[in-house]
């Protein structure tokens, strides 16, 4: 659409501002060089997971809102195709696209939960809105995206049937909202939440996995598949990414978090270590490859004819990879575990004491992170190598891979009257 690349421009440049401006202004904070009330507009809010200020928090919102914008711009003339009953797999492909701008839509709007209180609100209606944010948001919403886009993605490439797809992905939403929503409870317990709530929202919250799982396992299917399509090859980088994808949604998001969900062990391992290493794996082993899958996907897309040469996208992919599963296993898995044994013999509050945490085993455990982050590091290096020699040509293989699909159509419409070019 006219103006597009305007407002994703405009939507980068707000997104730097937000990061660097909330960053600084929580670092300020965090060393007492605001007041109370500034530090609440412009510093740290004091919530773990909600920190930044309220005007951040606001501008966040404002981004949120135009990339919801954004968004239906180019999903609209999917949208607006009314349903033909002689064209089933089209049919199919337009449910798809509903449900992905369903689930952008609640992206954009679900996070004003996040801006429901003020700076001297009862800490119980701060706790119950802010869980909002963590749980059903991130956990709910973002899931549901994840799981569409990449259903979408296979699709185009004629990995999966529409119908499939459409129906994979509206029985995970069904389920990931199904336990999101009544699964927030499990996280209030200092909220006043009756004993009913949390155990309801226990088991909820455990249904999580079940999608989880499954996605692991097909994620598998996908890589068999890709394999058996000789042009899909070209996009084995972005498929390798969207399948690791599915492998931190079923080991961070579901074992990691499945660890820490039920009520009896979160009131012990809430705020340990525990929670950093459902964290880190979850957070970007879900949502930063998909990102990172999605940014491929388009680079593939914007240059179709010339083949890659993948040698340092293959150093990213293990080297992200191996390197967030090396800080999770040798580092915050063994810290959160030993918290977890202090908090339960000696207190919660002797769990996170400097008497405990500058012991020197849990000095050691903690200096276990380096080698993970490290190989994580050289990973992330030539990722931004690969991706700079795009630009340079150096990424470029000079040999000819031998296909020649018709991509720019397999991947370049929305409209579900448009075939999709890959046989």
């Amino acid at each position: 659409p006219k103006y597009q690349r305007l407002g994703v421009n405009i939507l980068f440049g707000a997104l730097l501002l937000v990061v660097v401006g909330s960053l600084t202004g929580e670092w300020l904070s965090i060393k007492n060089y605001m007041s109370d009330t500034v530090s609440f507009y412009l510093g740290h809010q004091g919530y773990e997971y909600v920190e930044l200020g309220r005007i951040w928090q606001i501008a966040l919102m404002g981004g949120l809102l135009l990339w919801l914008v954004l968004m239906l711009r180019v999903l609209w003339p999917a949208l607006r195709q009314q349903a033909d009953p002689t064209k089933t797999e089209a049919n199919s492909q337009r449910h798809l696209v509903i449900l992905l701008a369903v689930a952008t839509a609640a992206i954009a709007l679900f996070y004003g939960a996040g801006l429901t209180w003020g700076q001297h609100s009862h800490l119980t209606m701060v706790e119950y809105w802010r869980w909002w944010v963590v749980h059903l948001w991130v956990e709910g919403f973002f899931e549901v995206f994840a799981t569409t886009v990449i259903a979408f993605v296979f699709m185009r490439l004629n990995l999966v049937r529409p119908g499939l797809a459409a129906a994979a992905a509206l029985l995970s939403a069904t389920i990931f909202l199904a336990g999101g929503i009544i699964g927030t409870c499990h996280h209030l317990y200092f909220s006043g939440t009756p004993t009913v709530a949390l155990a309801w929202g226990s088991v909820f919250s455990a249904l999580e996995v079940v999608p989880l799982t499954l996605i692991g396992f097909d994620a598998m299917e996908d890589l068999r598949r890709s394999k058996a399509s000789p042009w899909v090859q070209r996009y084995k980088w972005p498929i390798y990414f969207f399948i690791s994808v599915a492998f931190w949604n079923m080991v961070g998001a579901g074992l990691f978090g499945f660890m820490i969900n039920p009520p009896i062990a979160l009131y012990y391992m809430q705020g340990l270590n525990t929670t950093p290493l459902h964290g880190h794996a979850a957070l970007f082993g879900v949502y930063g490859m998909l990102g990172i899958g999605l940014m491929l996907m388009c680079l593939r897309v914007l240059i179709p004819g010339r083949p890659w040469k993948d040698g340092m996208l293959r150093i990213g992919f293990w080297g992200m990879n191996v390197g967030l599963m090396a800080l999770c296993l040798l580092s915050l898995l063994p810290v959160g575990l030993l918290q977890t044994k202090a908090s339960v013999e000696s207190g919660y509050w002797f769990a996170r004491s400097s008497e405990f945490m500058q012991t020197d085993l849990m000095q050691i455990l903690r200096w276990m992170r380096v080698p993970g982050d490290t190989v994580f590091f050289l990973g992330a290096v030539a990722l931004v190598w690969f991706i700079l020699g795009l630009k340079t040509g150096h990424s470029f293989s000079n040999v000819d891979d031998g296909f020649d699909p018709p991509e720019s159509e397999a991947l370049g419409s929305l409209d579900p009257n448009t075939p999709n070019g890959a046989t």
